[in-house]
């Protein structure tokens, strides 16, 4: 899937071994975003970005128990590559790689590749050593911040059955300087530092295969420290519902890696302007390529959804539930509304075998009732029970005719999981299966086998359901993470935030409900989501009653793609709103969100190639601010390059321009 537009040009400047103190230069390509390279037996790496010190020398390193020899560096390579990546499922149909690149052929048989980007550094280290496995005891990683600045830590708040490591990775974020994070509390990533100058800094990770995912910690003064879950030992099967593999006891190492592995890509993307995050492509820039030949059978789309309305279904003759006529339900409302999918969540299958059936679904019926419709159907299943006989689970409801998986409860990203992703991805890819992964975040694994359509791994409009209150308000800030998810949690992957609700609610109308959900914000603030969030497979959570009976807002979100040809930023600030406009074909989809602040924002539309002058348009009702059910929708001729929207707290506005 990548097709080279230049040729990669590597040149060693010095061979044989160097002495220690050596130090190695790289620019990116516009000259404004320098890495320096220190070697005096430990690595250092350090960055800025037009005059700003981004990253201070900060130490880096592989650490195999096998000994402390100083490190010295035996070669040095550089070069530089541009090209273009061609994208089956993404958010544009091109992403440039243009970026210059040092390799440094290690003493301890490892080498490190750094990269300069005009947007960010990245680096990953490659075990060289041929014919047999190597141990790794820990990876170093302390990132050293010029001073005490402001972060968006997203902590690990809830680990599975007490495992320190076990954890879904839906985190809020804490805004607070690094002098005050919470001491040895682990943050996921991706995990943002504001600089001087408006500039932010934003620590993530791809290419994660077959190696730990990487956790952060508050380190000595103004530094963040790596931290990775050891290999699992032994497991129990525990957790949430007993639907988790908990591990009770860990190796005193992180990863056995194979000869010639490259381990994971080590980024910090930088911005001047926050939007310049809501777009970026680095991750994707870093990431596998794609392993599978032909992917024109994977098919994007949208999906109506289950669980998080209960299946709650209103002047139906028949009673709603885990059931053959719900579901016949189900496709008979994704046919009439134009989407792809429905899943049928937990509770079809057995608890402890995806080869058993509830006796209250007849899937082979409702499998070729979906068919005549032209609908597909998506099962859930646990990652604990799609690991039992996976080959004959993934044959067998492929012959059926099942279109994908929604795996969940992964929960972990130690190096049993990472690799696990992989292969379930591959073998799903053999059987043209799509697969959604729930209880991790994307990892790369959804480039190198874009059959992976979407990743949850965000704190999500599920968590609305048992939200509770406190005082004249609920305890969590939804629609300040509504739009800073878009600068951090968007960015090595797609999310499966399942927007949608019908239902909305202003801070102070607004419970948790488990059986009747709600949203905090208003009506188009769940609109615009369609539209900003990225997401190849997304979403219609709220029941068929609920769109039926606001069928305005169904036929609109329902014409919204899941996959475009290009993505610009308009607008935004990190926890504060967020404007974005998506190209498919000769439409542009443009949306903006913002957090319980009511604001004007303009939306520059002039630099979007081929708009048009129509468009249809929802905003939020003048008075959304006391019923976030209101909102307006009409037809407006666009005139001049820019055009002001007023967002009501939590509100936003979306429009389709023809």
């Amino acid at each position: 899937m990548k097709r080279l537009f230049a040729v990669f040009v590597f040149a060693a400047v010095a061979l044989g071994v160097m002495a220690k103190g050596s130090v190695s230069e790289l620019k990116s390509p516009d000259g404004k975003v320098i890495v320096t390279i220190e070697c005096d037996g430990a690595l250092r790496i350090s960055a800025s970005q037009d005059g700003v010190t981004v990253l201070s020398p900060s130490e880096i390193g592989i650490n195999t128990g096998a000994g402390a020899a100083p490190l010295k560096v035996k070669k040095t390579e550089k070069g530089s590559a541009d090209r273009t990546i061609t994208m089956p499922v993404y958010k544009r149909r091109e992403v440039r790689d243009h970026y210059n690149e040092v390799r440094l052929t290690l003493s301890d048989g490892f080498r490190l590749d750094v990269r300069a980007y005009d947007d960010g550094i990245a680096y990953r280290f490659v075990n060289m050593q041929k014919g047999k496995q190597r141990t790794i005891k820990e990876e170093v990683a302390r990132y050293n911040f010029a001073g005490d600045y402001q972060a968006f830590v997203p902590y690990v708040n809830d680990n599975r059955g007490g495992e320190r490591y076990c954890y879904s990775f839906e985190s809020y974020y804490d805004e607070q300087p690094l002098s005050k994070m919470f001491a040895d509390s682990i943050a996921t990533t991706p995990l943002a530092v504001c600089l001087p100058q408006g500039k932010k800094a934003v620590i993530l990770e791809t290419a994660v295969e077959n190696y730990p995912g990487m956790f952060l910690k508050k380190g000595r003064g103004n530094q963040l420290v790596a931290e990775m879950a050891p290999v699992p030992a032994a497991v129990e099967i525990g957790g949430f519902s007993r639907l988790n593999l908990v591990p009770t006891r860990r190796e005193n190492f992180i990863a056995r890696v194979n000869p010639q592995q490259s381990l994971p890509w080590r980024i910090v993307a930088i911005s001047r302007e926050d939007k310049e995050l809501a777009v970026t492509d680095i991750a994707m820039r870093l990431a596998p390529e794609c392993r599978i030949k032909d992917t024109s059978w994977i098919k994007p789309g949208k999906v109506a959804w289950d669980w998080w309305n209960n299946t709650n279904l209103t002047g139906v003759d028949f009673r709603s539930g885990m059931n053959t006529p719900t579901y016949k339900y189900y496709i008979d409302f994704a046919r009439d509304n134009h989407l792809e999918y429905i899943i049928i969540d937990e509770g079809w299958s057995g608890e402890e075998s995806l080869m058993e059936m509830s006796s209250e679904i007849d899937l082979p019926e409702l499998l070729a009732y979906a068919k005549e419709r032209g609908i597909g159907i998506i099962l859930w299943s646990s990652w604990r029970n799609m690991l039992k006989d996976t080959e004959a689970v993934m044959s067998h409801y492929a012959a059926m005719g099942v279109k994908g998986f929604k795996i969940d409860f992964f929960d972990r990203d130690d190096q049993t999981v990472t690799a696990s992703a992989f292969l379930l991805a591959e073998m799903a890819a053999r059987h043209h299966l799509l697969l959604d992964y729930h209880g991790l975040k994307p990892t790369g694994v959804q480039c190198a086998y874009p059959n992976v359509v979407n990743f949850e791994g965000v704190k999500g409009l599920e968590n609305a359901k048992w939200e509770p209150r406190v005082g004249n308000g609920p305890l969590h800030d939804f629609p300040r993470y509504d739009v800073t998810i878009p600068y951090l949690r968007m960015m090595p992957g797609p999310l499966d935030y399942t927007p949608g609700a019908m239902n909305n609610a202003t801070r102070d109308n607004f419970f948790g409900n488990n059986n009747h959900p709600m949203s905090q914000g208003t009506r188009v603030h769940q609109m615009a989501m369609y539209v900003i969030y990225d997401a190849p497979l997304q979403m219609l959570a709220d029941s068929p009653t609920n769109y039926k009976r606001n069928q305005e807002c169904t036929d609109f979100i329902s014409q919204i793609p899941t996959t475009f040809d290009e993505t610009v930023a308009l607008a935004g600030e990190m926890g504060e709103y967020v404007a974005i406009a998506k190209r498919k074909g000769n439409r542009w989809y443009v949306a903006a969100m913002n957090n319980w602040n009511a604001c004007t924002v303009t939306l520059p539309l002039g630099g979007l190639k081929g708009l048009g002058t129509r468009a249809r348009v929802f905003r939020d009702g003048i008075n959304a601010d006391k019923d976030a059910t209101d909102y307006r929708s009409e037809n407006i001729t666009l005139g001049d390059s820019n055009i002001n929207v007023e967002l009501a707290p939590a509100g936003g506005w979306v429009a389709i321009i023809e």
